[in-house]
């Protein structure tokens, strides 16, 4: 004989339908990028510098990606109450940031081709203006970075979720952030690398910042890559909440020995929020529907929990 149940869950959660602090960071971002990222191309096609050149072309694709992150905030926010999304629309925001992702990696791509170019057929810079310019993109790149922190500190507060680590988990916002940062580290190396030309004659520094500058920008892109395909894949089996319902479905001491884990599937929902599918069995009487969603009650971060148990444990295995 089997029970099963998946309704209502352990915790009442009204599924992330967007950080709208964050939604309105990243549009306010849009613009001041987009404004500083003509600017920048303007004057590096005028002073010769591929450093600047490529900064504001990095900066360019940065708008794109910024603007994909807050288009998936009103996504969501706008299809929050739709219930043809079982979980609701929280991923949408993690496809963006897998797409900022990929935006990353092409203009660490773009940033290789254009160094060595440049490497190979040098052009004359004029390092003063130039250096003004990359000056003013650091500083626009910083106030960019602090709207955005601040809209991490709101977004914070608004949902009070937590990954295992106590941290706040919007991989959207990361990946807005992390344009903004790639941005500012770009114009660093950019300011040095005209220094160099202009007090040392160093030509081949400009380019070499950009190698540089790609590196960079392709290592962030892979960490952020990593972090939400793992999401949109459901690779969740590894973290510490699957080994805690192990753990406190093993050492139940009113179930009985006999009591198995046949099925065990978790993934995450939301900002630090899970679902979570469980297959018991046992014969003991106190092995309940009930009882089980008791056990597992201290676990906040389950969201939704289906349970079915099972009358004896047959061939199966956790």
């Amino acid at each position: 004989m089997n029970h099963s149940d998946s309704a209502p869950p352990i915790h009442t959660h009204i599924f992330d339908s967007g950080n709208q602090a964050g939604e309105r960071g990243t549009r306010l971002v849009v613009v001041i990028t987009a404004l500083m990222m003509v600017v920048e191309i303007i004057a590096g096609w005028w002073f010769n510098s591929m450093a600047l050149l490529a900064d504001g072309w990095h900066m360019s694709s940065h708008a794109v990606a910024i603007g994909l992150s807050a288009f998936a905030y009103a996504m969501a926010r706008r299809h929050a109450q739709d219930h043809r999304f079982a979980f609701g629309t929280w991923k949408i925001e993690i496809l963006a940031g897998f797409a900022s992702a990929l935006f990353l990696l092409g203009v660490a791509a773009w940033m290789v081709a254009g160094s060595v170019e440049r490497l190979f057929d040098p052009k004359p810079i004029h390092y003063r203006e130039a250096i003004i310019v990359a000056i003013v993109g650091l500083a626009v790149n910083v106030a960019c970075a602090l709207i955005l922190g601040q809209a991490h500190g709101h977004g914070h507060d608004q949902h009070h979720a937590h990954d295992e680590g106590g941290h706040h988990h919007d991989l959207n916002l990361r990946s807005a952030y992390l344009h903004v940062i790639a941005d500012a580290a770009t114009s660093v190396l950019a300011i040095a690398a005209l220094a160099g030309g202009m007090v040392f004659g160093w030509a081949w520094l400009d380019p070499v910042m950009g190698f540089a500058g790609a590196i960079l920008v392709a290592v962030w892109a892979k960490g952020l890559l990593r972090d939400s395909s793992r999401v949109l894949l459901d690779a969740e089996m590894d973290r510490p909440v699957v080994e805690e319902i192990r753990e406190a479905i093993s050492t139940q001491p009113h179930w009985g020995r006999e009591t198995q884990i046949l099925d065990l599937h978790v993934w995450r929902v939301g900002k630090g929020s899970y679902a979570c599918i469980l297959a018991l069995a046992g014969q003991h009487p106190r092995l309940t529907v009930e009882s089980v969603r008791q056990c597992l009650a201290v676990h906040e971060e389950v969201a939704h929990l289906t349970v079915e148990i099972h009358a004896s444990a047959g061939n199966g295995h956790p």
